[in-house]
Formats: C-alpha cells, structure tokens, sequence
C-alpha cells in the first residue's frame, strides 16, 4: 500500500528587513518538509495574508514600522479557527516586546543571529506542537520578566489543582530544561514528563509550554534567581 507523503510544514515570514526576509525564504525553501507560503514586509493586513497563505507557522519579527510584531501576533491569534503557531524574530536577548508576546500566545522565540540549523529546528519544533524555550535566552528573559514591577499584573494563575509530581515537573520546565532532561531530574520516562506537560495545560486553560513557564513565575511557584 503507498503511503502519501507528510505535508510540508508551511512557514509565512514578516520582516521589515529584506535581507533577513530573502534570507529565511531561500534558507527555509531549501529544506525537505518545509515550504515558504509567503512573506510579508510588516503586520499590516496579517490576518489577511494568513487567511491567503495558510502557514503553520509564522516567523514574525516584533519591531516593524507600522503595525509592529506585537499588534500583528494578536490579531492572528484572535482570529477564529485553527491558527497558526507564532516565533518571534528578535535581535536583542531581552526585549521588552517579547515578554508582552509570550503572554499573547507566541509559541517562542528566536535570535535574527541564530544559526541556519537553529532557525530549522526552531520552525520544526514549533509545528510539531512544542513551545520553543531555548535556554541560552529563555531562562534570562523569564526571570528578568518575573522581577520587574508591573503596573497592572495580570492575575496570577491557581495552582492548586496541580498533584504533587505535576508540580515538581513544572519547578523543572519552569528552569528551561527539557522534557529529557526533566525525566532525568525526576528518574521518569520521558514519555511521562509529556503527559505531566500535557495534564498541566488542559488544567490551567493554556496555550503551550511558554505560558506554562510564565504562570510557574506568576504564581511564585519559581522566582527570579532559583
């Protein structure tokens, strides 16, 4: 019996930058599974384009005249439906606009300097479920947020309905390992780290493992330093 072959994972790409732009594209274009349905050179009419293209995933730099990186991640993610997984383009390790585009449901986020097979994986991450937390950039980022003052702090997450070992697993994604590591961490299969990371989203109504992360924060369950 033959079997069909996967479809490609389809990434639309918004940059102000045309080298950044031309340089993903031709990059991304050239990898098996991937496919480029489109660019775009700011935010203004995304859900537009996204209706047109229909990526899985989008590569959205967060500071673009106009409409920025911001305002364009949650108007595609507002939009109804399926929608696709957003990875914000920055250059500078801790951007103020990232923090605000993690908590509007951007999946990760990702260096413009990243290296070619970084940018790879990142888009192959990203479509196939997972919340990209590199640690060279996360756990900085996530602790910094965590202990600046905020004006008006959105209310903090209950953890009460998560078990005990529930919570020992978030102590650990919470710290940028991953879920290999934390079943080393706790001796569990890694398989089980999943279902824990699964279990824990269905129960606190979130998007994927970033948010995860940012409510472990919110909640005083990890401060800033641990």
């Amino acid at each position: 019996m033959t079997v069909a072959p996967a479809r490609p994972t389809r990434v639309l790409i918004v940059d102000d930058q045309s080298m950044i732009l031309g340089g993903f594209a031709a990059l991304l274009s050239a990898q098996e599974g991937i496919e480029v349905a489109g660019t775009a050179s700011d935010g203004v009419g995304i859900t537009e384009v996204v209706r047109r293209t229909r990526p899985d995933v989008v590569l959205m730099d967060i500071r673009m005249p106009r409409v920025d990186g911001l305002e364009a991640t949650r108007a595609v993610l507002a939009m109804p439906g399926e929608v696709p997984r957003i990875i914000m383009l920055t250059t500078f390790d801790a951007d103020e606009y990232v923090f605000a585009a993690l908590r509007a449901g951007a999946s990760g986020f990702l260096l413009k300097d990243s290296t070619p097979e970084e940018l790879v994986r990142a888009v192959r991450v990203v479509a196939n479920g997972e919340a990209l937390l590199t640690p060279r950039v996360t756990r900085t980022l996530i602790a910094d947020y965590a202990s600046r003052p905020h004006p008006s702090p959105r209310v903090a997450p209950t953890l009460s309905g998560l078990t005990d070992r529930e919570l020992d697993v978030l102590r650990l994604v919470a710290r940028g390992l991953a879920n290999r590591e934390v079943a080393a961490e706790l001796v569990m299969a890694e398989q089980t780290v999943k279902t824990h990371v699964s279990r824990m989203l269905a129960k606190l109504q979130l998007r994927d493992r970033t948010q995860l992360v940012i409510a472990a924060y919110e909640s005083g369950l990890v401060r800033a330093g641990d």
